[in-house]
């Protein structure tokens, strides 16, 4: 089993590195026909006549290419503003979509398979084949390998997928432009799914269930001790392909709007948005299923399904993000901070993100139902959305959320930032039915318990102590009772009243 782990990591970085040769194979030239489909009417005519010096010529990076195109409206619109004409402004970003129909080469022809099955069909078998390798190896943890590997204890190649995730999310977010051959990869996909081109969130979409799919199966594999980790583990991966990916993709073709039936409000932050709003009311009686359905999961779902289950049943078994962090995240779970002074910040910051949301979208509905985007004269609620999208949206949940897993964790953003995760645990901490119970008398104080918490949560001290653990962070993702050598630990549902607080 050595040499196929082996094997199966040789395969996985020849993909990879495939992938990222793929950023260097086409050519770009810009035509008149490019400009007159993605440019808007009243642009035309000052794209046309800016960019005229880089029509019609061939380039072979995709940074010149983008560069001459960005300085060219960029020189335009600092005249403008320099004139203080801030109405001739073009404020539009262009350059994502032009870059992609300039694209010229092989991955704009039937070659596109070849390339795609040299990178993701290489990396998705020597991944499938490296955690195969662990049937050989006893199920759960190994402490020594987890704390001195340099892939798992902040040492160099764990540093250096953290600088990727990073580079990676702030590319998605601010310079998709960058990326384009990445989403000429996975365009034919697209087509065959929504019948559309690939866009950046075709491609988000496309890596993240490939993840949790790849990932996933290395975790039935790690924990096929347990039954509850399986099952979780393949509800994970289910929710993710069907209802994050495939039917709002397929919704799409239907000429439906766009929608991830399992995201939840505030999670979902722009779920209330007037655009959004519109676009359900719009399509007919689908489009009001839909935003009730989302009305319903928020204000009942929530509470309810908390109360029997606690948060477990979104953040372990159903959400995206809970998701990949539960199967891509796995190997970082004991980096996250145990200490109190994490958990003040962690419940500080976490319930701000959550007020954040409710008073941005209260601000949000008032400006849809009376017009006016000013509330007490300062708070404007276009200002507030986009800061929010800006900061919380893209910067926390995505570069720091996911970027950081080497180096905090793989709950930053669950356990620091994200609404919805304050919002069930609120319900979990003072109304519900789950806790995770403790037997002191057994306990050896071996701390792979605490050390395993992905929430930060110092379950030994619990343990020891015979007390309930129902913490508002704890997500019940049950893996300190998979990793305990003497059964301390279990998960339960009872009466509210009988919870050991």
């Amino acid at each position: 089993m050595k040499s196929l782990h082996r094997f199966g990591l040789v395969l996985f970085i020849t993909g990879f590195a495939c992938w990222i040769f793929t950023l260097t194979l086409s050519q770009y030239r810009l035509t008149d026909a490019i400009i007159n489909q993605v440019v808007k009417t009243e642009h035309k005519a000052v794209v046309h006549r800016q960019t005229a010096f880089i029509k019609d010529k061939l380039y072979s990076s995709n940074w010149a290419f983008i560069k001459d195109f960005r300085g060219a409206i960029a020189t335009y619109n600092a005249d403008m503003r320099a004139k203080k004409a801030w109405s001739e402004v073009i404020y539009d970003n262009y350059t994502f979509d032009v870059a992609k129909r300039a694209s010229l080469g092989m991955l704009t022809t039937n070659n596109v398979w070849i390339w795609f099955w040299l990178s993701f069909g290489l990396a998705t078998l020597g991944g499938l084949l490296y955690a195969w390798a662990g049937t050989k190896r006893l199920p759960g943890i190994q402490n020594n390998r987890q704390y001195r590997h340099p892939a798992t204890d902040r040492g160099w190649i764990g540093i250096s997928v953290g600088v990727f995730l990073i580079g990676f999310y702030i590319a998605l977010y601010f310079y998709p432009e960058y990326l384009t051959n990445w989403v000429l990869l996975v365009d034919p996909i697209s087509r065959a799914l929504n019948a559309g081109p690939a866009s950046r969130w075709f491609l988000y979409g496309f890596l993240y269930t490939l993840v949790i799919l790849v990932m996933g199966i290395r975790m039935l594999i790690n924990y096929r001790h347990s039954r509850y980790q399986q099952l979780r583990t393949l509800s994970v991966m289910f929710f993710q392909t069907a209802f994050a990916f495939l039917i709002p993709e397929i919704m799409q073709r239907l000429n439906q709007p766009y929608q991830d039936l399992k995201n939840i409000w505030p999670l979902d932050y722009t779920f209330f948005f007037d655009y959004k709003l519109n676009e359900k009311l719009q399509a007919g009686s689908l489009g009001i299923f839909m935003l009730v359905w989302g009305i319903v999961l928020a204000l009942v779902a929530v509470p309810v399904m908390t109360y029997f289950f606690g948060k477990r049943w979104y953040c372990s078994w159903v959400c995206g993000c809970g998701g990949l962090a539960e199967t891509l995240g796995d190997p970082y779970r004991h980096l996250s901070d145990k200490t109190l002074k994490a958990w003040k910040a962690e419940r500080v910051i976490v319930h701000g993100v959550l007020v954040f949301a409710v008073v941005m979208t209260l601000l949000v509905l008032y400006t849809y139902f009376t017009g006016q985007s000013t509330v007490l004269g300062f708070l404007d609620s276009y200002s507030i959305r986009s800061t929010y999208g800006l900061y919380i949206g893209s910067i926390f949940a995505g570069v720091v959320g996911t970027g950081f897993y080497p180096l905090m964790g793989n709950r930053v953003w669950c356990r620091f930032g994200c609404p919805l995760a304050a919002y069930l645990g609120l319900v979990q901490r003072f109304k519900s039915r789950f806790r995770i119970t403790t037997n002191g008398g057994q306990c050896i104080s071996c701390g792979n318990c605490s050390a395993y918490c992905e929430m930060g949560i110092d379950v030994r001290a619990y343990a020891q102590r015979g007390q309930d653990i129902v913490r508002s962070s704890c997500v019940g993702c049950g893996i300190c009772s998979a990793v305990c050598p003497r059964g301390v630990l279990n998960l339960e549902v009872g009466p509210v009243s009988s919870r050991k607080i």
